[in-house]
């Protein structure tokens, strides 16, 4: 862990109690009307930063959470309770992680450094997909596409607003909530969209 590294897991809680209190990145969307997406989830894949392929077609009938995450993030400390809710509700939740370099440039390593990172500071055993573009761009992983496109995935146009953004799928394959950053992987608003 890298001295800013170590500074930002030092100050998580105050930075979390400071976007609380000025209510930043706190936007919860549900797609409470329960809009079926145009285009199945499941038709959907990514490559994993162990170079196996993952197809979202083999997670049917879980819970799927999706993370843009990164590194050198105020937020990377939700490392950490995005491994105890995945391990919490392993029977019925994956969490995956989508490492990004999108903002402010606060993802710089490679694959195998950020694997290294994650399972050495927080425990991590979800799975990784290789770095990629979570905003919008010619470049942004498909999966990230079909989460911020309202002609997918039935409902949804918010991209992540930053690092940390969360998007809930259920396990019938429909986008259920998206989650900003500041809000806590095992808070009870996450815990309540898990549970449903």
């Amino acid at each position: 862990m890298t001295v800013r590294q170590k500074i930002l897991k030092a100050f998580y809680p105050l930075f979390i109690g400071f976007t609380r209190l000025f209510r930043k990145n706190m936007l919860i969307l549900n797609n409470d009307r329960y809009v079926q997406p145009s285009k199945s989830f499941y038709d959907l894949s990514v490559v994993l930063n162990t170079n196996h392929s993952l197809s979202m077609s083999d997670l049917k009938g879980k819970k799927v959470l999706l993370v843009n995450t990164a590194s050198d993030c105020g937020y990377t400390n939700q490392y950490e309770g995005l491994q105890q809710l995945y391990q919490q509700y392993k029977d019925k939740l994956i969490v995956i992680g989508f490492p990004a370099n999108d903002f402010k440039k606060q993802e710089k390593g490679d694959d195998a450094t950020i694997a290294q990172f994650c399972k050495v500071n927080f425990g991590v055993s979800f799975p990784l997909v290789k770095k990629s573009t979570v905003i919008r761009s010619a470049d942004q992983n498909p999966v990230f596409h079909w989460l911020t496109n309202k002609a997918e995935n039935g409902w949804n146009e918010q991209v992540p607003s930053w690092n940390f953004s969360k998007y809930l799928v259920d396990e019938k394959g429909v986008l259920t909530y998206y989650f900003d950053p500041s809000i806590s992987p095992t808070g009870a608003d996450m815990i309540k969209a898990v549970e449903e």
